[in-house]
């Protein structure tokens, strides 16, 4: 038998039956509520690697301006980013965020680091967790468990923070959080549960309310960066295609002096963190006609995420063909495999102690990997030199009697030689070998993408995400993707997702047509007929043979839904003097569900209609209404008694049943 019991059975209530044959109704006014005027919009990229925030006055929309610079920053690595990292005291209270939290946290004695708490990449766990719940915890550095949601809402409540403080010195008075409409953009691949997490989470640093939700978008990275990307003009592009030479250069100099030009670019600009959005549709957008298709591929420290979206004019909306998909294919991918290889050579037993007995220079060791990693490039010959922290040739020294330069010389990893200076000096073959699983998974992937009958005739590929700046993704995917779409790289790429979710909160109705990730419906009781229905399913009451368990459908995953479309169905209490109705809906990942005791079938909300007190003239067939509307991230439901009109509503939950 399934976790559930059948509805008729349960709570002694006889449960509900369909009145009515189903239908559908577009409801346009179904959203009378006055649409709030915020005077800014601040949209957070909450990655996981590096994190920022932009923001634009609704006044001036084609005004986007990023965070200002941060204190700290590394060699070698030039974003208006911040690490994605944050330091607890021993106290477990907020002590910083990003390169303070790092920095802070590196110069303690290894005596007292070991009691700070310190997460770094920690938003993967959203993605990579099957049964996530408020209750999900999150380890530190130091092997200590702290809530996930506390880290979460402390992140966002340092940039709610930092972006009001931003805001207020700019307007030289006062922000008010009332004021601002929040955009937090999330991976389009993630399931419902982590995406509710975000928004309990943003509740949570006291962002918007439960009473207020409209405060607060969730946005789909994918999505703000096809957003972004529709304004494009073709000076803030690189094409990296082998149809022609762009600005006269030919397509193997571009992958290389394109980006150049374009650091350079943004290097004289660098003062100003202000972007000029022209509020035209972009040149490559013109060329797009009604009906194309174009893929975004999102690839960033933790996630990639593909998109397929399709042009509707006049107003150039999008409507997505192709339900998101991707993986963990980020460039977190890299340093995973250049851990296995620290493994490889020194031994697995010394690396997990290092990690353990001396947390802050094993991220010492790994921010040196980092600033080498954007150095690899297809057509590199100089060899990549990776400082080892003094306290790991002393430890190694410890743990195993012998230096570091021994156990290189005896692991017969041809690449990796140790240079006098105190460096690992990796040849380019090597760190080509390090992105290669990764690579190698994201080209495999979109070419499973390409192969989708629903995904022909796509004209151009947008890459986007900070994975994308490297050099080695750029040509694998021009090499594998060239010659059926034009692959399109925007100048400052990493920073694309944001700006595109500061449009997004600008105008959301921009996305007009999303696919539905699961199947909905709710748990319904059918007359039962011989032969159709299974014997094990029948429940009879008062003389009445029922069919229980039945999962009338809303709608299934994969099927286009329009945003704010109200699918409605009418029920009848299978009892008619019953005066509580419980209805129970859930959702599967599968197309087609009989019965709400299949497995996968996950129950994500209630709705509980009181009809006591109510007249007894009520007709002996009473209608019960039940709605559910498909919007945003989110979705709602209501059950209305038509003839008292009589109604309760709840937002599906994912992570509370």
């Amino acid at each position: 038998t399934s976790a559930y019991s059948s509805p008729a059975k349960s709570l002694g209530d006889p449960g509900i039956t369909p009145l009515s044959p189903s239908h559908i109704v577009k409801d346009s006014d179904a959203e009378d509520a006055v649409e709030q005027l915020f005077l800014v919009v601040v949209a957070i990229d909450f990655g996981t690697t590096s994190s920022g925030y932009a923001y634009s006055f609704t006044k001036e929309p084609e005004c986007i301006h990023v965070m200002r610079r941060w204190e700290g920053g590394d060699p070698g690595v030039s974003n208006q980013k911040t690490p994605t990292t944050i330091l607890l005291t021993p106290e477990r209270k907020f002590h910083s965020f990003g390169y303070a939290a790092r920095d802070f946290y590196h110069d303690l004695d290894p005596s007292e680091s070991k009691h700070w708490l310190y997460f770094e990449k920690f938003k993967m766990k959203l993605h990579t967790t099957s049964n996530l719940t408020m209750e999900t915890d999150l380890t530190a550095a130091n092997g200590k468990k702290v809530k996930a949601l506390e880290i979460f809402a402390y992140a966002l409540q340092f940039f709610k923070e930092q972006a009001l403080k931003e805001l207020s010195d700019q307007a030289g008075s006062d922000f008010e959080n009332t004021e601002v409409r929040w955009v937090i953009t999330v991976p389009a691949i993630w399931k419902q549960p982590a995406k509710q997490f975000m928004r309990q989470a943003a509740y949570k640093a006291g962002m918007a309310t439960p009473e207020n939700p409209e405060q607060l978008i969730i946005a789909l990275e994918p999505e703000a960066a096809s957003i972004y990307c529709r304004k494009l003009r073709l000076h803030q592009m690189i094409e990296l295609s082998s149809r022609a030479p762009v600005n006269g250069y030919s397509p193997s100099d571009t992958i290389g002096t394109g980006f150049t030009q374009a650091k350079e670019h943004v290097r004289r600009n660098r003062q100003s963190r202000t972007f000029l959005v022209e509020n035209v549709i972009g040149e490559i957008w013109s060329e797009l006609e009604e009906g194309d298709r174009y893929i975004v591929v999102d690839s960033g420290g933790g996630t990639v995420d593909m998109t397929v979206h399709q042009i509707r004019l006049p107003e150039g909306h999008l409507k997505e063909l192709y339900k998101a998909t991707g993986g963990p294919y980020g460039s977190l991918g890299v340093d995973y495999e250049f851990e296995k290889l620290l493994c490889k050579i020194f031994g697995e037993d010394f690396i997990e102690q290092f990690k353990i007995k001396r947390p802050a220079a094993w991220v010492d060791l790994m921010i040196a990997f980092e600033s080498r990693k954007r150095a690899a490039a297809p057509d590199r010959t100089n060899p990549l030199n990776i400082t080892l922290p003094f306290s790991f040739i002393d430890y190694y020294k410890k743990f195993r009697g012998h230096s570091v330069e021994h156990a290189l010389r005896k692991s017969n990893v041809d690449f990796v030689k140790w240079s006098s200076q105190g460096m690992l000096r990796m040849s380019p073959d090597a760190m080509n070998a390090l992105f290669k699983p990764t690579i190698d998974q994201i080209v495999q992937h979109l070419s499973d993408v390409f192969d989708k009958p629903e995904v022909t005739n796509v004209k151009f590929l947008f890459l986007v995400g900070g994975f994308a700046e490297s050099p080695l993704l750029q040509q694998a995917v021009q090499s594998a993707f060239g010659s059926r779409c034009r692959v399109i790289i925007p100048q400052d790429v990493g920073l694309t997702i944001l700006k595109g979710a500061v449009l997004f909160g600008l105008d959301p109705a921009v996305i007009k047509v999303r696919r539905s990730p699961l199947t909905y419906g709710v748990g319904v009781l059918n007359r039962f007929v011989e032969g159709k229905h299974p014997p094990e399913k029948l429940l009879v009451k008062d003389g009445t043979r029922w069919c229980t368990d039945v999962f009338d459908k809303f709608i299934s995953a994969d099927q286009s839904v329009a945003l704010g479309e109200t699918v409605t169905r009418s029920y009848t209490p299978a009892k008619p003097s019953q005066l509580v109705i419980v209805i129970n809906i859930y959702s599967s990942e599968q197309d087609n569900v009989s019965f709400i005791t299949e497995s996968g079938v996950k129950k994500c909300g209630t709705l509980r209609l009181d009809l006591t007190g109510t007249d007894a003239s009520v007709p002996n067939r009473r209608e019960i209404k039940t709605l559910m509307q498909f919007g945003d991230t989110e979705i709602k439901a209501m059950a209305i008694d038509v003839a008292t009109s009589k109604s309760v509503k709840v937002g599906i939950d994912f992570l509370n049943y």
